[in-house]
């Protein structure tokens, strides 16, 4: 299929051209021709397959053109950092349009975000919890909303927006087009779709939680926190091969340590996102990764979703992520728009559990790899060693309730 095919008037197809978009994806050729028909969709799509295109480009087609004050399209997101993305995306694809885009979000004072709706809004992004807030401040006027649109639905109930979901609902108009779009399809997204969409057409591209295929993926057994550090130093000394590179980690603190540690040896140049770093500070961080001016993103899972670069080289996972299906997110930040990838995950043996899991989501195993000879093996402190015995005691009482485990009370 061509874009041609899809009915989109020139300025659409000049701004898909013009964002280099050669031909459509599995999901955007099986989503446009349904959103266009009106149809209520629940879209299963991994990161990276062209989701967010799928349905804008027949938004925007039915949205046409500048009209009234208030919206007549609201895309809910889970984080400020995908506020901003999608946003970036809408802007793109509506560049030769008249339409309005605002993009509300917390974080950050209302102010300027009231005066932009003030000033006119066709398509409304926002988070659930601020597109609350301003409704209830009467900065926002629902009754023209027609589309409403969830995207990272199973993000959106991993942190909890269930309530303010069906708040939500409930002060925007009934009859409407629904379109859910999640990576995964867990029991709570489920439930989420049944209680508001009505017959919806499901297009599932690729089974839940299927990687990338583009995405090579490594495993590496690894003994300890000093290893892996060790192990780290010697993978980004090659430049040339690691030469955009995303690192997740599963703590602020880690992810503190080691941008530090990076940015010490000279290895940057090197950033690092979480949640308390303040919210220009993360949108600044990653568009200098975006534009390539910085050369390692250190991060938490808060953005394993909220970025889209192509030719992120390699992904490392510092640690294994234990929401399994971030496994999935933190991986397709390479492998995007056709381009290829890979991912390295390295695992203690208090993590080889979690790993056990993902395997079972992704129904594959990930390749193991040696350490190479001349990694130097830190011996484990004490410390660790005793957390990682009590977290394989938690693991094995997880799996068999009977199990007393090496740290209980003997009488």
């Amino acid at each position: 299929m061509q874009w041609q095919d899809f009915k989109l008037n020139k300025q659409l197809l000049d701004a898909v051209a013009e964002a280099g978009f050669e031909s459509p994806t599995e999901v955007q050729q099986k989503c446009i021709p349904l959103v266009m028909g009106g149809q209520q969709i629940i879209g299963i799509a991994q990161t990276g397959t062209g989701k967010t295109a799928a349905y804008l480009l027949p938004i925007l087609m039915k949205t046409k053109f500048a009209q009234g004050q208030d919206p007549r399209v609201l895309i809910l997101v889970p984080t400020k950092e995908l506020v901003v993305q999608v946003a970036t995306h809408t802007s793109t694809l509506a560049k030769y349009t008249d339409l309005r885009i605002v993009s509300i979000y917390g974080g950050i004072g209302p102010k300027s975000q009231i005066e932009n709706i003030q000033n006119g809004v066709d398509i409304l992004i926002a988070t659930p919890g601020r597109f609350m807030e301003l409704y209830l401040r009467k900065e926002i006027i629902t009754k023209q909303i027609k589309t409403l649109v969830l995207d990272e639905a199973d993000r959106m109930m991993d942190m909890g927006f269930m309530p303010q979901l069906r708040k939500i609902f409930e002060v925007i108009p009934n009859k409407r087009q629904n379109l859910l779009f999640s990576a995964t399809y867990p029991v709570k997204v489920e439930r989420l779709a049944e209680e508001f969409i009505e017959f919806p057409v499901r297009v599932e591209v690729t089974p839940q939680a299927t990687v990338a295929k583009k995405v090579e993926q490594e495993l590496y057994h690894i003994p300890n926190l000093r290893t892996k550090i060790n192990f780290l130093e010697r993978l980004l000394i090659d430049q040339i091969e690691f030469s955009r590179v995303m690192i997740f980690t599963r703590t602020k603190e880690v992810a503190d340590n080691i941008f530090k540690y990076l940015d010490r040896k000279g290895m940057g140049p090197v950033k690092v996102v979480h949640s308390n770093k303040g919210q220009n500070t993360r949108i600044n961080s990653m568009n200098e990764f975006k534009e390539g001016n910085l050369r390692i993103l250190v991060a938490t899972d808060v953005a394993s979703r909220g970025i889209d670069v192509v030719n992120v080289s390699h992904v490392i996972n510092f640690d294994v992520p234990i929401v399994y299906e971030d496994y999935v997110h933190r991986i397709g930040r390479t492998g995007r728009a056709f381009q290829s990838g890979k991912a390295i995950t390295f695992a203690t043996k208090a993590e080889t559990y979690h790993i056990k899991q993902i395997e079972k989501i992704i129904r594959e195993q990930i390749p193991v790899k040696e350490l190479p000879a001349d990694i130097e093996i830190a011996e484990t402190p004490f410390e660790e060693k005793q957390e990682m015995a009590r977290e394989i005691d938690r693991q094995r009482k997880r799996e068999d309730p009977e199990y007393k485990g090496a740290f209980h009370e003997r009488k």
